[in-house]
């Protein structure tokens, strides 16, 4: 069993080791703060019953749009979500992006979520497509 909380800047270094460990994406250490002191309510962990994080969830309100524009529609995108290779088919990843989905719609009004996946990564693509339900939009090249 695991607990889904929101994760505190304690959290950033097991959050940015457990994404060492799970994905060939990896950000620098200012790039986790930034979401923090940013998207607080965007970054969400798992945690075993001894505390040590097994997955985490970055998020973040998309900023490229021009926000006065009348066409502007307020929405979210993943950055990251890594649960360790241990604590897999256990509905985790489920469960991060759930809360995660939920705190920008409540807390942010976003009307979609989006993220980026590899083509050949298959168990991303059952979770977002057959799990989420999230429509494929574009398919980079």
């Amino acid at each position: 069993m695991v607990n889904i909380r929101m994760a505190t800047v304690k959290d950033l270094i097991e959050m940015q080791q457990t994404n060492l460990w799970c994905l060939p994406e990896n950000y620098q250490m200012k790039y986790y703060f930034y979401h923090q002191l940013t998207w607080p309510q965007l970054l969400w962990v798992a945690e075993d019953f001894n505390g040590r994080i097994v997955g985490y969830v970055l998020a973040k309100m998309e900023e490229n749009d021009d926000q006065t524009s009348p066409d502007y529609v307020p929405h979210g995108h993943i950055t990251s979500l890594a649960v360790l290779r241990t604590h897999r088919k256990r509905g985790i990843a489920t469960s991060l992006m759930k809360r995660a989905q939920l705190e920008m719609e409540q807390v942010f009004d976003a009307r979609y979520v989006s993220l980026h996946v590899r083509k050949s990564n298959r168990a991303a693509f059952h979770l977002y497509s057959e799990t989420l339900k999230y429509e494929i939009n574009d398919i980079e090249r």
